[in-house]
C-alpha cells in the first residue's frame, strides 16, 4: 500500500505542473527600445524555451522573457499553460524587431514570426503598443544576451 500512495503522490506531483524553485532562476538582462527600459529573464536553453511564462499568474511591469535561439529560422509561439495576456515580439540576428503579435492566455493559438527570427521577447499585453515600439525598432542589449544552449 505504501508504494501505491508513494507512486500515486509522484503522479499528483507530475500533473500539478512543473515548480520553480527558488535557486533555479533565469539569468536576467537589461534591455532598451526607444529609450523605454525593461528588464528581461533569458530563457537561453530548450529547457527554459519550452517552459517560458506557464504558469505565472502575473508579469510585473516593465519585466518579461526574452527566448535566445541557437539558430535563425521560422519561430512560433503558443499560451498553453500560461494565464497572462502577452505580446510577442519576434527579432532578427541584429535586435531589430521582425513583427509583435498580442497572444491570448491558455490557448494553443500559434503565433509565428513573419520571417525568421533569433529571438523573441514576451512582455505584458500592450506593452509595446503603449510606448509607440513597432516592427523595424530597434533592441538595445540584445547582443549581451548568454548563448543559446
Amino acid at each position: 500500500m505504501n508504494k501505491f500512495l508513494g507512486t500515486l503522490f509522484f503522479a499528483l506531483l507530475l500533473a500539478a505542473g512543473p515548480a520553480v524553485a527558488a535557486d533555479s532562476a533565469l539569468p536576467e538582462i537589461a534591455l532598451a527600445i526607444n529609450k523605454h527600459t525593461l528588464t528581461a529573464e533569458v530563457a537561453a536553453n530548450d529547457n527554459s524555451r519550452t517552459t517560458g511564462l506557464m504558469h505565472r499568474r502575473m508579469l510585473p511591469e516593465n519585466r518579461g522573457m526574452l527566448f535566445v535561439f541557437p539558430y535563425t529560422g521560422p519561430l512560433s509561439f503558443w499560451m498553453m499553460n500560461t494565464h497572462v495576456p502577452l505580446s510577442i515580439a519576434f527579432l532578427d540576428d541584429a535586435g531589430v524587431i521582425i513583427n509583435i503579435a498580442d497572444m491570448k492566455p491558455l490557448t494553443t493559438d500559434p503565433h509565428p514570426s513573419t520571417r525568421p527570427a533569433r529571438y523573441a521577447l514576451e512582455m505584458n499585453q500592450g506593452w509595446f503598443a503603449k510606448r509607440g515600439i513597432k516592427a523595424g525598432s530597434k533592441v538595445d542589449g540584445i547582443d549581451k544576451t548568454p548563448p543559446a544552449q
